[in-house]
């Protein structure tokens, strides 16, 4: 009889967890219509600020961007917060050790690598590794595409994306996901590394859009303010766009502030995104998608989108 009142109770406490979890996932939002998953989130120090953010912004859940050395940390907030985060690892890539510790990681939980951010060409050795890597633990690689320094002495990162082609055909099997200046300046033809986050009309034609539409494994992150930028800049082209690249395109915010409504340095240590001073990127990214998409292609690229590439645990067909 105990054996079997334990039994219950194991199987009561089991159903609630679930419930919790299901919950957490799905929890709708008065200004998104139903949950959202950030997906370009950068860890924080400690276990309540990441939440505070999305809290904030009413953002249900998030892929964390970490080092690879920061399991610890990430275990403490999805036990405190169960069904809320997942995450992916990065280290530095121009060390040895690069892919042993990456491996690590991603049998240790983490869903891909990234953000992949260093001084290296895209077409170089040190990337090469990783895009191998990815293939082989069959998981996505997220890069920083950056042509031009936001101040100085900062370098650049990932260099070459107008030529990046050459890679998505030469890895098949590697998921790409794209992501900063390079990746959303090149929406427009008329791009060629003159600036961080250029204005005006969008020419058609640009390698962003052709790439996006001729290889089924590079996908968009659109976070930050390269990304508000360039789908602010046209309000016709981004409503084809985004029409064009529905499943393609992952909600993400690369946001700094503190409060998920604008409190603190929302681009931290970048002047040259001064536009986005005083706001959340999440805030301003999902409003800008929200006008600019249908209901349905919103849903995708704030929700299921994410979870399809990243294979982040929980139901895509929520909402």
């Amino acid at each position: 009889m105990l054996h079997t009142l334990m039994t219950r109770r194991e199987v009561l406490a089991t159903t609630l967890a679930a419930a919790v979890v299901q919950k957490t996932q799905a929890e709708p939002s008065a200004l998104w219509g139903g949950p959202v998953v950030d997906c370009h989130f950068h860890l924080r120090p400690g276990l309540d600020t990441n939440y505070v953010h999305m809290q904030g912004c009413e953002v249900s859940n998030a892929l964390l961007l970490s080092r690879a050395n920061a399991t610890e940390q990430i275990q403490a907030m999805q036990a405190k917060y169960p069904g809320v985060f997942a995450w992916t690892a990065t280290t530095d890539i121009t060390k040895p050790d690069a892919e042993a510790i990456l491996t690590a990681a991603v049998k240790q939980g983490a869903l891909g690598l990234g953000e992949i951010k260093f001084h290296v060409a895209s077409g170089g050795p040190e990337l090469r590794r990783m895009y191998a890597l990815a293939a082989d633990l069959n998981v996505p690689i997220l890069i920083h595409f950056q042509e031009v320094p936001h101040f100085d002495g900062e370098g650049v990162f990932s260099t070459g994306f107008q030529h990046f082609e050459t890679i998505l055909k030469a890895y098949p099997k590697t998921k790409f996901v794209g992501h900063a200046d390079a990746f959303w300046a090149n929406i427009s033809a008329d791009y060629h590394n003159e600036a961080a986050y250029p204005g005006g009309p969008v020419k058609p034609g640009g390698i962003t859009d052709k790439l996006l539409s001729d290889y089924p494994n590079l996908f968009g992150d659109l976070s930050a303010n390269s990304c508000n930028n360039a789908l602010s800049r046209d309000a016709e082209f981004t409503h084809g766009f985004l029409a064009r690249h529905q499943e393609k395109l992952i909600f993400g915010s690369d946001c700094s502030c503190s409060d998920g409504k604008g409190g603190g340095i929302s681009q931290s240590n970048n002047p040259v995104a001064s536009r986005m001073a005083g706001k959340c990127v999440a805030r301003e990214t999902l409003s800008l998608l929200k006008q600019s998409a249908s209901a349905g292609a919103f849903r995708k690229m704030a929700w299921k989108n994410g979870h399809r590439v990243w294979q982040i645990p929980g139901s895509t067909s929520l909402n």
